[in-house]
């Protein structure tokens, strides 16, 4: 007969959460203490939930579960800056007088005053080794960090109070980081001729440009398409996270009817029309009141990563996401947020030089993982926005969610862009240069059979990697009739075994 459980409180952000009545984006992890003396975890759904035992109880004042999340629950600004706040200045001052050298009073310290942007009644801190804000050893940081007097701490976070997403170094993500996918890239680039890697580079241009317009369900014309190939070349060399240079690209790949001169400044919102005069919403972007300084704070941390050594996989997820997450235009917004993690990957060096990512590809091709990624932050979020929207769609935001488009965890985002790069590299890219080697060979084969011009080889390989290796009878009659049959039959034979290999038919 199974024993009964024992009974358990929350503790940690929990504990709090539930003390102030606030509602909030959920932390990864969740603390509760039993009666017991037993530790448990249980992990579901993206939440792990920690049972300590009764030892582990850290009291009953706000500042004891302040300091229990931040030893067992992790970073969580987000979470910070909606408790400091409802917790009050005189409770944090009590607190941190309680044990003013204690490395965790000290970044409560730092952080009320930095996400509050009141001054505590303390006096500045004049001895005792510095602490970082983060421990490197669990979270992605700043390795410039700036030593900060008042509270000897060492400012180690990877932007400022305008906007900071944290990362947590999670077993996946250091598994793809032990890869080395930068290293993986150029050996596979390396492998082919130059002539090769400028003919695929041609195709894969197009291919990122249309899958790219695609995941938004656009049909680009052959204007709209060229302009954009044009920007990804761009995008290998250019800082393109400036406001100057992101108002820019707006305005070159929308419409010439919606370009935008600035941010935007009404509400913005993604959603489905699914009847006449009802909208199905997904997603509600910052108040435009929020827009500018969400951005500054965006460009801030991107240059901030950018002189630093943060992994470029970490600073295009944390850029790329954030901007789509902030949604400063119209119209435009997920083309340039790829755009951007293109510009970063090729700028820090992960790509080779001159190479195309087609990452949209990835993103295409598993567009149920490319939309977790999204939802991952939009769904939580979608339930504490109070919004009404009028009959001609227009919506008011009628709380204030900012704190939550401010202080992003994007652990999950920075899991699945390197999904995708590793897609994209072991996919897009190994699909791509295989199939030109395959076609030069198979072309060499057939010219050895018969000497036809290029584009009747090219024709015969195409058609018969649309009809399982053979030349259908129409296509026989319709382009090749000066051939025999023992001719098609041996081309069949060289397309076959040029394309061996490959079993998931032509790829394109």
């Amino acid at each position: 007969m199974d024993q009964p459980r024992a009974t358990t409180r929350p503790a940690g952000y929990a504990a709090l959460l539930e003390r102030y009545t606030i509602r909030a984006m959920p932390n990864w992890h969740r603390s509760v203490v039993s009666e017991g003396s037993t530790r448990r975890t249980d992990a579901s759904a993206g939440e792990v939930v920690e049972t300590y035992p009764a030892a582990y109880w850290p009291g009953e004042s706000p500042g004891d579960h302040l300091e229990f999340a931040l030893k067992y629950d992790g970073m969580n600004l987000g979470l910070l800056a909606v408790l400091l706040p409802a917790i009050g200045a005189d409770e944090i001052t009590r607190y941190i007088n309680s044990k003013p050298n204690g490395k965790y009073a000290r970044r409560i310290w730092y952080f009320y005053e930095m996400l509050t942007g009141d001054r505590l009644p303390l006096a500045d801190l004049t001895q005792g080794n510095y602490v970082d804000l983060l421990e490197s050893e669990e979270h992605f940081t700043s390795d410039r960090a700036e030593p900060i007097r008042r509270q000897r701490v060492n400012n180690n976070l990877l932007g400022d109070a305008s906007f900071c997403a944290t990362v947590r170094r999670t077993a996946t993500i250091s598994g793809f980081i032990s890869k080395d996918l930068a290293a993986r890239c150029k050996q596979l680039i390396s492998a082919y001729s130059p002539e090769l890697l400028r003919r695929a580079l041609s195709y894969l241009y197009t291919k990122e440009t249309k899958s790219s317009f695609e995941i938004e369900n656009i049909k680009p014309d052959a204007n709209r398409t060229e302009r954009f190939i044009a920007l990804l070349r761009v995008a290998l060399k250019e800082d393109l996270c400036t406001k100057p240079r992101l108002i820019d690209l707006q305005n070159q790949i929308v419409d010439p009817r919606f370009k935008d001169d600035d941010y935007r400044d009404s509400q913005n919102y993604v959603g489905e029309t699914v009847s006449i005069g009802k909208e199905r919403v997904h997603y509600v972007c910052p108040k435009p009141e929020h827009v500018t300084a969400l951005m500054e704070g965006l460009i801030s941390a991107h240059g901030r990563m950018e002189r630093g050594t943060v992994h470029p996989v970490v600073q295009a997820a944390i850029v790329g996401y954030g901007f789509v997450f902030v949604h400063p235009f119209e119209d435009g917004n997920g083309r340039i947020h790829r755009l951007l993690i293109h510009n970063i990957l090729s700028r820090r060096g992960f790509v080779p030089d001159g190479v195309i990512f087609p990452v949209s590809a990835a993103m295409l091709k598993h567009s149920a993982a490319y939309d977790g990624s999204l939802e991952a932050f939009s769904r939580p979020l979608l339930g504490l926005v109070e919004y009404t929207l009028d009959d001609q769609g227009r919506m008011t935001v009628h709380n204030d969610p900012g704190v939550w488009y401010r202080y992003p965890d994007m652990t999950v985002q920075v899991e699945s862009l390197f999904t995708f790069v590793e897609q994209t590299i072991e996919t897009e890219l190994v699909e791509e240069l295989a199939f030109l080697a395959n076609y030069d060979e198979t072309k060499r084969a057939i010219q050895a059979i018969v000497d036809m011009p290029d584009r009747d080889i090219d024709l015969f390989i195409r058609f018969c990697l649309q009809n399982n290796g053979k030349l259908s009878q129409r296509k026989r009659e319709s382009h090749f009739q000066m051939l025999t049959e023992d001719e098609i039959q041996r081309i069949e034979r060289a397309v076959a075994e040029g394309y061996r290999q490959r079993e998931d038919g032509p790829g394109r």
